[in-house]
Order: structure tokens, then C-alpha cells, then sequence
């Protein structure tokens, strides 16, 4: 009787699991759905079924050039990533291993900063790049990724580390360890599930942040989501060129994410069980 129960409970789990999944993905189905169709077909209403066309694949390639924007994604989300880890790496292990009375407040006070609107911040850091020669470069779009995403950052770190027993880090300063040494090669090895689905969550946010990089560039460092925004005009929304260009946007990050799934979830699961 207990085991008819236990069954019936998963296959309800399951259901529920699939319908939940479903009900996230459409949005992301029926955009690639339409980016099959015409334009016509597009406006005319709800339709599931596309008539296969690819002609706004080739607007959208012929318009604006899909891979100037795809290599800019990949430069700002790696380069942020990269930057981000370089700087949240050593202030993680400090907070972790070397913690004070005031080390939660300012884990919630970096924490904070997520909470505020970034159109708040928005003219003074527009001054900023203006004054600085930032404005539609990578190097200031790739800093500023890295920086409104190392709050988060920070805070995975910080708990991958502190699942790491700090008994071992000793045992490396007694065996004549570095500063250095034992951030590279031992804590650093013993926290790798941490640090893979901490940059893949990064590469993630990066490669979809669209505010400050439809505001903080024009031509030169637009990446993806610029590419997505340039297809909204005057004239109006070209729904099929739009689903076009947002299909030609996520699909490199969902191959990612489909790919490195185990290791996204093995990473944020670490520390989980003992």
C-alpha cells in the first residue's frame, strides 16, 4: 500500500515537473515558431504550425549582420566572467575563511546593490563613460558586467568555500603554502564544481543583460541583445524578422546550457550532501 502511494506521488510530481517545464519553454517555442513564418503569417494570430519559410533568417543576416553581435556576446560574457572570478575568487576565501564580526553585513550590503533599479544609476554612470571614452567600447561594457554581476558571484563563491573544511587549508600553511599557493592549487582544485556553475551562471547573466548594453553602446560593442533591440522601429515590430533575430540570439546560450547541464547542477548542488 505504502509503495502504490510512493508511486502514485511521483508520477503526480512528474506531471507536475513537465507541466511546469512546458509552461516555461512555450514562450521560447512558439518564438522559434514564428520565426518561421511570414510576416503575415506572424500578425494573422495564434498558430502553431510555421509554413517553414526562411526568409526572415535572411533579412535579419542581410540587415545587420548577426556574427559582428554573436563574437561581441562571447567577448563581453567570457571577458566579465573571467574579471568577475579574478576579483570575487581571493574577497570569497577571505569572507570564508577569515570572516569578522562584520563579513554577513557586507555580504548583504553587496547583495543590496542587486535590489536597486538600474535606471536609478543610469545617468551618472553614462556621465561616467562619457567623461572616461567607455562609451560603446568592450572594455567598459565588459567591466560593467562584471560588476553588476559580482554580487552574485561573490555569494556562490562564498558558499562553495565555506562547505570546503578549513582544516585542509591549515594543514597546506603548516606544509609551507603561500597566500597564493593555497588559493590556486588547493582551494581552488577542491572547489571546482562551484566555480564551473558560478561561471556558467555569470556567462548566462552577461550574455543576456540588455540594459546597460542597449544604453552604454551604439555599433561597436552592441552584442546579441542590442542585435534583438535594432529590429524595433518607428515603422513598427516585424514579429517574424524579431523572432528571427531572438531565435539567432539564444540559441548559442541554449546549446550552452543544454551541454553543461550536469555540471551546472552538480555545481550548485555541491556541498549539498556529505
Amino acid at each position: 500500500m505504502a509503495r502504490a502511494v510512493t508511486t502514485r506521488h511521483k508520477t503526480i510530481a512528474t506531471i507536475a515537473a513537465w507541466i511546469v517545464a512546458l509552461l516555461i519553454f512555450f514562450p521560447i517555442l512558439y518564438t522559434i515558431i514564428t520565426s518561421f513564418k511570414s510576416e503575415q503569417e506572424a500578425i494573422a494570430g495564434f498558430n502553431l504550425i510555421p509554413s517553414g519559410t526562411l526568409e526572415s533568417y535572411a533579412a535579419v543576416e542581410a540587415q545587420s549582420g548577426y556574427f559582428k553581435f554573436f563574437l561581441n556576446s562571447v567577448i563581453l560574457s567570457l571577458g566579465s566572467t573571467v574579471l568577475a572570478l579574478i576579483v570575487s575568487v581571493p574577497a570569497a576565501w577571505a569572507m570564508a575563511f577569515s570572516p569578522t564580526k562584520r563579513t554577513k553585513d557586507i555580504l548583504m550590503w553587496m547583495l543590496s546593490t542587486k535590489m536597486m533599479p538600474a535606471v536609478a544609476v543610469l545617468f551618472p554612470i553614462y556621465l561616467l563613460f562619457r567623461d572616461a571614452g567607455l562609451l560603446d567600447s568592450r572594455i567598459g561594457l565588459t567591466v560593467m558586467l562584471m560588476l553588476i554581476n559580482l554580487p552574485i558571484v561573490v555569494w556562490m563563491l562564498y558558499t562553495y568555500f565555506r562547505e570546503i573544511p578549513g582544516e585542509i587549508l591549515e594543514a597546506a600553511r603548516m606544509d609551507g603554502a603561500t597566500l597564493w599557493g593555497e588559493i590556486v592549487y588547493v582551494l581552488t582544485p577542491m572547489a571546482v564544481p562551484g566555480i564551473a556553475s558560478t561561471m556558467l551562471l555569470n556567462i548566462i547573466l552577461a550574455w543576456n543583460e540588455a540594459f546597460w548594453t542597449i544604453r552604454l553602446t551604439t555599433i561597436n560593442a552592441a552584442p546579441l541583445t542590442a542585435f534583438i533591440s535594432s529590429f524595433s522601429s518607428p515603422q513598427g515590430l516585424f514579429w517574424a524578422k524579431l523572432s528571427a533575430a531572438s531565435t539567432l540570439a539564444i540559441a548559442p546560450i541554449l546549446i550552452m546550457g543544454w551541454f553543461s547541464q550536469k555540471q551546472l547542477v552538480r555545481g550548485l548542488t555541491f556541498g549539498a550532501v556529505k
